[in-house]
């Protein structure tokens, strides 16, 4: 049952996260045109990329409350048709304010998808399940690493057809396949087990009640019933803080490693975005190959901490090394990126339950969110202090090894439950 619920769901979900992804990072490669072409400064560019993060992260919580409310079908198609619309409008701003707008927008548009997707996968896989079909997802990031750059640089050279410029080009050839795409998902994505035309009904029921069980007892041990017990969720919160570290590492090397290959020496644009695809490769592997891995807490404590070992000993690697040794360092990083993070975002499901799980998940996704601002703002002020491009990979270092240390306090059993079909996900081959 397990090979045909990844089969049916998880190419849908994959391909609208590599969309989302291409379409909340393709504003770094228009900076330069929105500068000559619309008079927007370095400053407010600047601004106007970190309200997008903002206005996603204060929406984060409200959305996948709404999902739990209205069902997955609905909310996944409502969010990507409006962030697609607005990524496409995009090409129409005329300046700081109309960008501004924009920016913030797309942020509330957007917000909701990610953590409602790991929302989602709790509905359809068990706890032993769940970290491989977290990573599956998860290696959408990378597919749209390797190939957004590249595609959008190519969609740039559109310059002047049709009367517009490149970068409006890149934006509305970008944002449409999102509305395209959300009625492929109205069509085939069901709200549940329930739902799918493709599982028995005594398949449906068996995994639900399963799932049930497996909620009810991770609530009932953890004693969490309520978003604001969340708080006071000692494990959570800690969960929360290794998360934070681990996405100021993502943001930081997503945003500055082409930066620091420049620094190498001279090389053309082709040659540094080579190389910057190199670690996002590494990463792809680690998220499609380790997760699958982590069916049980012993084995996810082991394997978190060792991931976050070895993010810390890459960047420091890439820190004092020469740049063939480095970019092993990077990739060393890299690959371990989604490996712990599915882990991480498997952890709310085994203490919490209904809207209250909804919640725990946008919040810990919200959290994960300002550390991606954090993160590059310290490593950009850290270089300019320096005058070295990979002096802020030290802070970055020291904080993923504090998540190592955080992670050593995971606990190494589940949270036990009785249940007539605790097997569920063991005929993993009947249907598949």
């Amino acid at each position: 049952m397990t090979r045909l619920i990844t089969r049916k769901l998880m190419p849908l979900l994959m391909v609208a996260y590599v969309i989302s992804f291409i379409d909340r990072t393709n504003i770094g490669l228009a900076k330069t045109h929105l500068e000559a072409d619309m008079g927007i400064s370095a400053a407010a560019f600047g601004l106007g990329a970190g309200l997008f993060f903002l206005a996603y992260s204060l929406c984060e919580v409200p959305s996948n409350l709404l999902m739990h409310r209205f069902g997955a079908r609905f909310w996944i198609t409502r969010i990507m048709v409006t962030w697609g619309l607005l990524s496409a409008g995009m090409a129409f701003v005329q300046g700081e304010t109309s960008f501004y707008v924009m920016r913030v927008l797309l942020g509330i548009a957007e917000a909701g998808f990610f953590p409602g997707v790991m929302l989602y996968l709790t509905y359809w896989f068990t706890r032993r399940q769940r970290a491989a079909a977290m990573g599956t997802f998860l290696a959408a990031v990378p597919i749209a690493n390797i190939i957004g750059a590249p595609l959008s640089g190519a969609i740039l050279g559109l310059d002047g057809v049709a009367g517009l410029q490149g970068w409006q080009w890149m934006f509305l050839l970008e944002g449409m396949p999102a509305v395209v795409l959300a009625v492929v998902v109205w069509k085939l994505l069901p709200d549940g087990p329930r739902d799918a035309p493709w599982l028995s009904e005594e398949q449906a029921g068996r995994l639900e009640a399963h799932l049930e069980a497996e909620q009810e007892a991770g609530a009932a041990e953890s004693g969490t019933h309520s978003f604001a017990g969340v708080f006071r969720d000692k494990f959570l919160l800690m969960t929360i803080a290794i998360y934070f570290c681990h996405q100021i590492a993502v943001y930081s090397l997503t945003y500055f490693l082409p930066t620091i290959i420049e620094s190498w020496g001279e090389m053309d644009s082709f040659t540094v975005g080579l190389i910057t695809a190199l670690p996002w490769v590494a990463s792809a592997a680690g998220a499609l190959l380790l997760p699958r891995h982590a069916t049980n807490a012993a084995r996810s404590r082991t394997i978190l901490v060792g991931g976050l070992a070895a993010m810390t000993a890459g960047l420091l690697i890439a820190a004092v090394a020469p740049a063939v040794v480095a970019i092993l360092g990077f990739c060393l990083t890299a690959a371990c990126f989604f490996v712990v993070q599915p882990i991480m975002f498997a952890v709310p499901s085994t203490r919490l339950s209904g809207a209250t799980l909804a919640g725990g998940i946008a919040l810990m996704n919200t959290i994960g969110i300002l550390g991606g601002f954090v993160g590059p703002y310290v490593m950009g002020l850290l270089e300019e202090a320096t005058g070295s491009a990979v002096s802020g990979l030290w802070f970055v270092a020291a904080l993923v090894a504090v998540g190592a240390l955080l992670g050593l306090r995971f606990p190494t059993r589940d949270p036990e439950f009785h249940d007539s079909v605790a097997e569920v996900g063991r005929p993993a081959a009947e249907a598949g």
